[in-house]
């Protein structure tokens, strides 16, 4: 039986509700206690987003060196608007790369969405809002739809999803139309990631960031000793939170700067940072800190094991395509707010390169491993080659080549490490 399945086992069984959602470490203890451990778990091949990040920073260096322009305020500013999109439809990617599975529909989804909303909005005349909240029943509906013949028909996940992405796609055409195209006119949509906050926005932002990360943690600490669950040192407590400071005034400080070329000053936050960075942090909670993460973790490492501990794991199935699905209509609503219109081919090309950021960011395919930030990190690695080979004025077909080669060499990562960890690279 898994670790994870173990842990569910053990939720399950426990009488205390604030055991079942106990966020577990893997082992307690002071500063030297957790850099033996994390060196112990990196020979046991659990990598995580290591590679992720050493690849992140020798980009980093590499384009630096090639080009002029890619550390201005100017680029690394066009670089978070141009990840986002990507960076939410990887973390929507994560909850069902967890159970081993797959949506290939989770781009067309959005896309769907965004073409009803617009639609709506531009020829029926709808409020915007409502508009807006048709569009993510859509996305919930479809994960309800995806759920039901996966999880409790027992359809392979890759043929439901496949064939929603082949039919979705003349959905979009019968509402839009073949060769349509409409215009995003709401200003509000629009500035969702073209505008910026206000430079004390910024500023403000990174004080509730310090803030959440401060309440969270001890939060935690309270919670285990209730519990009666040892407690890491506090130290390390502080050591998150100033990382935490220092990273976020770095770059606060980077995005305040003046990068305008014109008359107009064009600085502060870009808007969908502070929307990404909030359903990260609520993703995040969810999966380390409710008994659903516990028992999402526990059936991608052995759906047997957790369905013999109590596990609903239809329910958990069912309830992670649907999360999944929500989030990929979030990733259309920031495409259609960036290039500030809407066609038929509305997130047909973007559902390959969600998943190549999971599996970069170092989230497995086998599933039971990996976090949304790990999403998170792929989708700025694959943002970061596009955005420099688009530098370096390089053919968009070297730019797929780098971005397979990396993808593959991902993959490799993951499944080496899964080996080196006792695992196997078959699925229960």
């Amino acid at each position: 039986m898994s670790t994870a399945a173990r842990d569910a086992e053990t939720t399950e069984a426990s009488p205390d509700p604030i055991v079942g959602d106990m966020i577990g470490s893997g082992v307690e203890g002071g500063v030297g206690d957790q850099v033996r451990a994390y060196f112990q778990r990196l020979r046991g091949g659990e990598m995580g987003a290591l590679p992720a990040i050493g690849g992140l920073v020798v980009l980093a260096i590499l384009f630096a060196f090639l080009s002029p322009y890619f550390l201005t305020e100017r680029n690394f500013a066009n670089l978070l608007t141009q990840a986002a999109t990507l960076v939410m439809l990887g973390m929507a990617l994560v909850f069902v790369i967890l159970l081993g599975e797959i949506d290939l529909s989770a781009g067309v989804t959005g896309g769907v969405a965004m073409c009803a909303f617009i639609v709506l909005v531009d020829v029926a005349k709808w409020n915007t809002w409502v508009s807006l909240g048709v569009g993510f029943l859509i996305g919930i509906a479809t994960g309800a739809f995806i759920g039901f013949f996966v999880a409790r028909v027992g359809i392979p996940s890759f043929v439901v999803t496949l064939g929603l992405f082949l039919g979705f796609q003349g959905i979009e055409l019968i509402i839009i139309g073949n060769g349509g195209l409409y215009n995003v006119q709401d200003p509000a949509i629009l500035a969702i990631m073209n505008n910026n906050l206000p430079i004390w926005g910024g500023w403000v932002m990174l004080a509730i960031m310090v803030l959440i990360s401060i309440g969270t943690s001890f939060w935690d600490r309270r919670r285990r000793s209730t519990a009666g669950v040892p407690n890491r040192a506090v130290v390390l407590v502080w050591i998150k939170v100033l990382v935490v400071a220092v990273i976020g005034g770095i770059v606060v400080g980077l995005l305040s700067q003046n990068r305008g070329t014109g008359f107009i000053k064009v600085e502060g936050v870009p808007i969908v940072v502070p929307i990404t960075l909030a359903i990260l942090w609520i993703g995040t909670f969810v999966l380390d800190r409710t008994k659903y993460g516990r028992y999402l973790y526990a059936v991608g490492g052995n759906a047997e094991a957790a369905r013999r501990s109590g596990v609903n794991v239809i329910r958990i199935r069912w309830i992670a395509f649907i999360i999944c699905s929500f989030l990929a209509v979030v990733s259309q609503l920031f495409s259609i707010s960036k290039v500030g219109s809407v066609d038929p081919s509305a997130g047909v090309a973007i559902v390959l390169s969600g998943v190549a950021a999971a599996v970069v960011g170092g989230v497995s395919l086998f599933g039971g491993r990996g976090r949304l930030m790990h999403a998170a990190i792929g989708a700025v690695v694959i943002a970061v080659i596009t955005n420099g080979l688009g530098l370096l004025n390089l053919p968009a077909g070297v730019n797929y080549a780098v971005t397979g080669g990396v993808l593959i060499l991902a993959a490799t990562v993951d499944a080496v490490s899964r080996v080196r960890a006792g695992g196997s690279l078959v699925r229960h």
